[in-house]
């Protein structure tokens, strides 16, 4: 364990040296929350209540999920890992004394604990920037219980992104696999619009899926709402995890056998 929590200090350590990314990861927060602002102002103008949100409480719901969403720093893991393996360098992880799967989280963690302190200061900005009156909840369980669909959430994420990674062993190109899992999370992970603004039968479908509780329930929780969905999430994310845990693990051990170890 202690390795695995070295390789995070690590990369912890590397994203000093890594200024402009810093940089980048706050702006985008920042500029999602303005986007938001701007849009519902325009929608809030006419009227007090959508779909049970006031102005502050969607604004606020914003600033959660775009801090949670943030939070997710694995689609760079999966690039890298696809890169590693067309160039032939994918060997070192191989002989590393460490699972090849663990060692990429632990570095993913590195990068998010650094993010986490710089993002958070951007979304405690905006707050008294747009004076919104954020009502987070007091209630332990439900502050606890988005905490812990949090953590699941975010290995869902590196679970999936580090399948797309080793598919490189088998497809020259596994960009377009990227650009479409992006582009379906961002909608259905409910960080460009609240999925209750949805017709509650896509939402239902949704519900089945582990991208609805990533971001989206986490921040409905944290805003102190949809506590009767927290043993489902829970349940419904871990079963999806070890899923993808298992897929990756056979998919990895049959894949791994093609690579030779020279670059294209």
């Amino acid at each position: 364990m202690k390795k695995y929590f070295e390789t995070s200090k690590v990369m912890f350590k590397t994203q000093l040296a890594y200024r402009f990314d810093v940089i980048t990861s706050v702006v985008l927060t920042v500029s999602k929350i303005l986007l938001a602002y701007v849009l519902w102002s325009a929608i809030f103008g006419t009227r007090d209540t959508v779909s049970g949100f006031n102005m502050s409480s969607m604004l606020s719901y914003y600033i959660i999920s775009s801090f949670l969403t943030q939070l997710d720093q694995s689609s760079v893991i999966g690039w890298q890992i696809s890169e590693e393996i067309r160039n032939g360098r994918f060997s070192k992880y191989i002989i590393k004394p460490m699972g090849v799967f663990r060692y990429f989280t632990a570095q993913t963690a590195g990068i998010s604990a650094f993010l986490l302190l710089f993002n958070l200061i951007a979304a405690v900005t905006w707050i008294f920037v747009f004076r919104i009156d954020f009502a987070i909840t007091t209630s332990g369980w439900s502050i606890f219980s988005a905490f812990i669909l949090i953590l699941l959430g975010l290995l869902f994420m590196m679970q999936i992104n580090y399948f797309i990674g080793i598919l490189a062993f088998k497809f020259l190109d596994t960009s377009i696999f990227m650009m479409i899992k992006d582009n379906i999370v961002q909608f259905i992970n409910g960080s460009l619009i609240p999925l209750t603004l949805l017709p509650s039968e896509i939402t239902r479908i949704m519900t089945f899926f582990p991208f609805y509780y990533i971001s989206y329930l986490p921040s409905l929780l944290l805003l102190g709402r949809n506590k009767n969905e927290i043993v489902p999430g829970l349940i419904i994310l871990s079963l999806w995890n070890i899923m993808f845990g298992i897929l990756n693990s056979v998919t990895y051990k049959t894949l791994k056998f093609k690579y030779d170890g020279v670059g294209i």
